[in-house]
């Protein structure tokens, strides 16, 4: 499957543009095989500079010496829709039942991404909902992504930012972002370490309709895509969609994970004031 992604910037004028980070190439730990990858920067005089920040993510560091009127971002991806079982894994004898507690270097190393918010009224009825009778880590957790999947309907929500639990919850609604906030949150008050990821979503359309289930898209897909991924003893970093319900599958390809999910946009930096028109597109 060949990606195509397109991210432009045009400014009312020529400005000054601060340093750029980009984080839209796959991480390290993707499960999909990328068989190529090449990002394009416009304007064509600039410096870039590929670097790893503390969670392995691949940033690339873009500084632009002259004043420009455009910032195009361009990405080609080439991977191999290799089908994997995302539930195909092994937890340490300890972990395969839900509740268990972390080993302490686990803890120390997991800090980041055991890290709470305070929990609201509307956050803390969810979670009481939740029984802690011992049952089989898989099933806890499938359990509890469909049910973020039932109770938070999917909006397109185009304002930046990441929704709060509460205004979530409150608003029974969300983006894909919202509700992987929401997941990542109510994991960690779950004493599961969790983090939120930004990545590209393919979905293609089924060659041969299904005799049963659901038909699947009309239709091949892709666009930038958030989910969470938590940490399980044994098996790492696995990836809960809590859109879909589904558990993260060789159609996710994550570009960063991160603690917050402010650290995890796909395009940051400063930039001069000016008006700016945005343009976005996505092929595969």
């Amino acid at each position: 499957v060949a990606l195509n992604h397109k991210t432009q910037y045009r400014y009312d004028r020529a400005i000054v543009l601060g340093p750029q980070i980009v984080r839209l190439r796959p991480a390290p730990h993707c499960h999909t095989p990328v068989l190529s990858y090449s990002l394009k920067i416009s304007p064509a005089n600039h410096f870039i500079n590929w670097q790893q920040d503390p969670h392995s993510n691949y940033l690339a560091r873009l500084v632009f010496p002259e004043r420009t009127s455009e910032f195009l971002v361009e990405v080609d991806l080439v991977v191999e829709m290799a089908i994997f079982n995302p539930l195909d894994f092994f937890l340490e004898p300890a972990a395969e039942q839900y509740p268990f507690s972390l080993d302490p270097s686990a803890t120390r190393d997991l800090r980041p991404f055991l890290e709470m918010e305070p929990a609201g009224p509307l956050l803390s009825a969810f979670l009481s909902k939740i029984p802690l009778t011992k049952v089989r880590t898989i099933d806890f957790l499938v359990s509890l992504n469909q049910r973020l999947r039932d109770e938070v309907a999917y909006v397109i929500r185009m304002d930046p930012g990441v929704q709060t639990c509460e205004q979530t919850l409150g608003l029974r609604s969300g983006s894909c972002r919202d509700s992987a906030w929401l997941m990542v949150q109510a994991l960690r008050h779950l004493n599961l370490p969790a983090r939120f990821v930004s990545g590209y979503l393919i979905q293609l359309a089924p060659d041969v309709k299904p005799l049963e289930g659901a038909p699947g898209p009309a239709a091949d897909f892709t666009d930038l895509h958030a989910w969470a991924e938590v940490y399980l003893p044994g098996a790492g970093w696995i990836g809960l969609d809590p859109t879909s319900g589904l558990f993260a599958g060789e159609g996710h390809i994550p570009l960063a994970c991160t603690p917050d999910a402010s650290d995890a946009a796909p395009i940051s930096g400063g930039l001069e004031t000016c008006q700016t028109t945005f343009h976005h597109e996505m092929s595969v």
